[in-house]
């Protein structure tokens, strides 16, 4: 090893400057970490005329990831800058190159995880990326190294600050999602483009990934039932909160053996339980293990100090294996096959909202339909609708099955008593 740990940093943005800030300032830890100081050799970035919040000397900047991937001098190469296409590009040439890998991208595990993993084992090189999924909090690492010895059956969680902070400021000030939305773009808590976010498409990526190390199974972002929270309205979360409930994005992979379940969906949780107090933009994963119990890990999702936190605490590990000499190690190829659970394995209690006929038999009709597939009530609700011959019946299952849930969802939907299923949600925990 030389007498100096050189790093090439792709992407300067948000958590690339938060990485720079924390390399410069920590020197000292990493010193005592790792018994070398740690230096900042190349950064690639988009445009060299850009102001920004680090001072970088003229001959550490490029506009060429070249000059990073194929650099003789630098040992690690950090990817901050997102995409999938050109980081993947950079991310091979660089293990190839035989240069330890540090990436944030979780996009890029999500699709091409496995086959990185592999090429880096291949090459004898570290492929690390805890900041992938839960920015500052360590669920990766906890998963792979804490509770190594145990057996994960259930993984749950709040995965994404933006819809947390949405569901969040529409619960307590009563507001619409639209509204909410505007706000958390000004804020810069939301992109321009939030589909990602709202549509539960970055959840469920970091779902996947946190499935695949969970249950080592190779669990692909197509295996997740997806659902976002842009239907949502506050109408729902009135409700939700009259029932003793709250509204989170929660993203579940629950196994059974070798069958597994892994979604994303807007659920209501009981107002006790830990994830329901979990608010704005910050994450927080429960991790239920064979032997260990419940456990929960909290903390905020993104933002870029804590997810350089992540990124430079996978540094560090690189930098010890190197140390070391046990690179190349941990990426592990899954132990178990994957079998998806049939719809008639999946249980869960269930929401419904309905607006119908305000008149004899109506709720009879509806009764009857819920007792043919055995199907009980846990709370119900039924108010009038001011102004029309209507009504709103608020529904919460007992427990049954997804394929259930479907049939009851298709026939109210076609039942003469009733004018719309306004809105139908999953519930999770209480007894």
């Amino acid at each position: 090893m030389s007498e100096v740990l050189k790093v090439g940093l792709l992407g300067l943005g948000t958590v690339g400057s938060g990485v720079v800030k924390l390399i410069e300032n920590h020197q000292q830890e990493l010193r005592h970490q790792i018994g070398l100081p740690v230096q900042v050799e190349k950064v690639l970035v988009r445009d060299r005329s850009k102001a920004r919040d680090v001072v970088l000397s003229e001959e550490s900047v490029t506009l060429y990831g070249e000059e990073i991937v194929e650099n003789a001098n630098i040992d690690v190469v950090i990817e901050v800058m997102g995409g999938i296409t050109l980081a993947k590009e950079y991310i091979v040439r660089a293990l190839k190159n035989g240069k330890h890998v540090v990436t944030a991208n979780k996009d890029l595990m999500a699709v091409h995880g496995a086959e990185l993993l592999s090429l880096a084992a291949e090459n004898g090189c570290d492929l690390f990326y805890e900041a992938s999924v839960a920015g500052g909090i360590p669920i990766i690492r906890s998963l792979t190294d804490g509770l190594a010895a145990d057996r994960i059956t259930k993984m749950m969680g709040i995965v994404n600050g933006t819809t947390n902070y949405i569901l969040t400021k529409m619960t307590k000030e009563g507001l619409d999602y639209e509204e909410v939305l505007a706000q958390a773009q000004a804020l810069g808590f939301a992109e321009s483009d939030p589909t990602a976010d709202v549509e539960g498409l970055d959840a469920a990526r970091k779902m996947a990934i946190l499935a695949t190390l969970g249950f080592s199974m190779d669990v692909e972002l197509d295996d997740v039932v997806v659902r976002g929270i842009s239907s949502v309205t506050k109408t729902d979360l009135e409700y939700c909160e009259q029932l003793g409930y709250t509204m989170k994005l929660i993203g579940l992979a629950d196994r059974d053996g070798d069958r597994v379940e892994v979604s994303v969906q807007p659920t209501l949780l009981p107002k006790e339980h830990p994830l329901a107090a979990v608010n704005d933009e910050y994450n927080a994963v429960y991790v239920y293990g064979e032997a260990v119990g419940e456990t929960m890990f909290y903390g905020p999702g993104a933002g870029s100090l804590p997810t350089a936190t992540a990124v430079v605490s996978d540094l560090v590990s690189v930098l010890k294996n190197m140390r070391y000499r046990v690179n190349g190690h941990d990426g592990a190829k899954p132990l178990h096959k994957k079998t998806l659970k049939a719809d008639n394995e999946v249980f869960a209690k269930y929401f419904f909202r309905l607006k119908v006929l305000d008149k004899a038999g109506t709720f009879s009709a509806i009764t009857s339909l819920f007792a043919e597939k055995d199907v009980s009530f846990e709370k119900l609700l039924q108010l009038p609708i001011k102004g029309e011959a209507a009504a709103e019946i608020i529904i919460i299952t007992h427990t049954t099955d997804k394929e259930t849930y479907e049939y009851l969802h298709r026939t109210l939907a076609a039942l003469d008593v009733v004018q719309s299923v306004e809105s139908s949600y999953r519930v999770e925990g209480g007894k």
